[in-house]
Order: C-alpha cells, then sequence, then structure tokens
C-alpha cells in the first residue's frame, strides 16, 4: 500500500513492479505465509487458524505509523479485545503432541467421521455452487461461505504437508507416500479457488464487509476441520473447550471493531496529501483546481456555470 502510493504521487508514474519497496512488502508477506505455514507442522490447526487475527492488528497499528492513518478508539479496543482472545486461544488449546505421518494421514482420511464431514461438506458446496453459477446469486454469505469450505480443506492439506516435511527432516523419511502429493495438489488447488470467490467478494463488497465475515467463516471451518480430522479436542476438558471457544469469540469481535466503517472514514478526505506519505517531501495538495473556490473538492453543481478567476 505504500508503494502504491509514493508511485501515485510521482509525475511519471511506473509499473508498481518496478519499486523495491512493492518487492520488499511481496517478500515479506511470502516469508510470513510460510511461517504461518511451518506452524501447522507443530501446533494444532484449531490454534493456527484463529491466530490470523494478529495480522489484523499489526496491519491497524502498522497503517498508522506508515500510512499515516488515524488510530480510532474502536482500533485500540478492538486489538485489546483480540489479544485478550489469543491469550485464552493459546492458554486453552489441547497442548497434545501430535506427529503427523503419512500412515495417519491415509487413517484420518478413511475415517468415518472425516467421510461424513467431507460428503456434509460436498453438497453444501455444491448447493452454494449452483446459486452461484445458474442462478447468478453473488450475495456476500454465498461467496465468503464456499470460500469458507474451501479453506477447511486447505487447513486440512496444509497441516498433513507441514506435518510429513517436518516428520521427514527429523529423520523419517515420508515423502514417497502417495499421500503426500494428494494433500500438496489439494491445498494448491483449493488455495486458488479460494482466491477466485474471494476476489469476486471483494470487487462487489466493501473491505470492512469482507474481511471481518471472511476471517469469521474461515476460522470457524478450520476449527471445525481440525477438530473432526485431526481430532485435536478429543481428551480436551470441558472447561478447556468453553474457554477456547470464548477466545474465538473474544479474537472475532475484535476483527469486527477494527474493520468496520475504515472505508467510509477514508472517503471523506476530498484530497491527497503527499506530505503525509513515506518518502515524500511535499506538502502541497493535489487539487482538481487550485485556483477554483471549491478548493480541494469537486465542483457542484452551483459551481458549474461560474467562471473561473
Amino acid at each position: 500500500k505504500c508503494a502504491h502510493l509514493r508511485l501515485a504521487c510521482q509525475t511519471d508514474p511506473k509499473p508498481y513492479y518496478t519499486s523495491k519497496l512493492w518487492w520488499c512488502g511481496i517478500i515479506l508477506l511470502g516469508l510470513g505465509e510460510v511461517g504461518n505455514f511451518t506452524a501447522y507442522g507443530f501446533a494444532p490447526a484449531a490454534l493456527v487458524a484463529p491466530l490470523g487475527c494478529v495480522s489484523v492488528i499489526g496491519s491497524a497499528f502498522i497503517s498508522g505509523l506508515f500510512l499515516k492513518e488515524t488510530l480510532r478508539a474502536a482500533d485500540i479496543l478492538g486489538g485489546t479485545l483480540a489479544v485478550a482472545g489469543t491469550y485464552l486461544l493459546v492458554t486453552f488449546t489441547p497442548n497434545v503432541p501430535q506427529e503427523i505421518t503419512a500412515k495417519k494421514v491415509q487413517n484420518y482420511l478413511v475415517s468415518w467421521p472425516f467421510v461424513v464431514y467431507a460428503i456434509i461438506e460436498i453438497i453444501t458446496f455444491c448447493i452454494l455452487l449452483y446459486f452461484y453459477k445458474r442462478k447468478a446469486v453473488k450475495h456476500i454469505v454465498v461467496l465468503l461461505m464456499l470460500v469458507a469450505l474451501l479453506a477447511s480443506l486447505t487447513v486440512i492439506a496444509a497441516k498433513a504437508v507441514a506435518g510429513m516435511i517436518t516428520h521427514s527432516v527429523k529423520g523419517k523419511m515420508q515423502l514417497a507416500y502417495p499421500v503426500f502429493y494428494i494433500m500438496c495438489i489439494l491445498m494448491a488447488a483449493t488455495c486458488a479457488f479460494q482466491v477466485k470467490f474471494l476476489n469476486q467478494a471483494m470487487e462487489l463488497y466493501e473491505t470492512t464487509a469482507v474481511v471481518p465475515i471472511n476471517f469469521v467463516f474461515s476460522t470457524t471451518s478450520a476449527i471445525i476441520s481440525g477438530v473432526i480430522f485431526y481430532q485435536e479436542f478429543q481428551s480436551a476438558a470441558l472447561l478447556s473447550v468453553f474457554m477456547f471457544l470464548f477466545g474465538c469469540l473474544l479474537s472475532f469481535l475484535g476483527v469486527f471493531l477494527i474493520t468496520r466503517n475504515r472505508i467510509k472514514e477514508h472517503l471523506q478526505i476530498p484530497y491527497i496529501d503527499c506530505g503525509n506519505i513515506p518518502g515524500q517531501k511535499v506538502t502541497g495538495k493535489i487539487q482538481p483546481d487550485s485556483h477554483h473556490l471549491c478548493y480541494g473538492t469537486l465542483n457542484n453543481e452551483d459551481d458549474m456555470g461560474k467562471p473561473q478567476n
């Protein structure tokens, strides 16, 4: 975002992919996703998925530092709730050591809880896809439900792949089993289709609506899939389950508070202030017409017929 803003204020804008800052951001984003993927090899999927709220908190505070966006009271309250929820998630997630091997993954795939879950998910996905394709229903809930159903399979595949790679690094080779490559293909395919539906949701609806709904739907589906496929809460106490769910609720509420009404506030700014963009020393404003009475805004209908001074 910072790179795009810098390029927008240049007299001769260059393509974004020529910016070193943009490439720096892409590399950092890639490293973050590698870390997120690696986490599935060491921690339960039910814990890794909801911890994505940390990225929302970080974005809210970092945007105030680098993009000069206003840090609102709702951001501080939302961040506090999300941190409290994160603490509960980390504290009450069952800490059961689980080594993911190819044989275990094969057994999980044919277990009756996952078979029932997979049948229900496939039927639900087909119904939603029918309304999406045949009836042209592109409601935000339909689009993000499709994303969430795919995300549950992505989480299952990502944890299986990460676990088998981790086990192989420890000296017990798992990469020779066909199930490893099946999971790699499943992970890549579901990620690609997630991008398709999520991209359309971003085009049709505001980010303030897409981000929290997608976070809640995808996280919930990831937790359910981890519980069913990997049986992560099989021996958990009732209090631990309750506090874990309460931590998820606090994280969801925190993300909602941080993301709501951001677009509306941004649209109220009538000009682009290059002085607030990192790396720019210009203190002036980019205006439609600096000599017009409506300085810094678009012309009103009453002023259209008046001559300019």
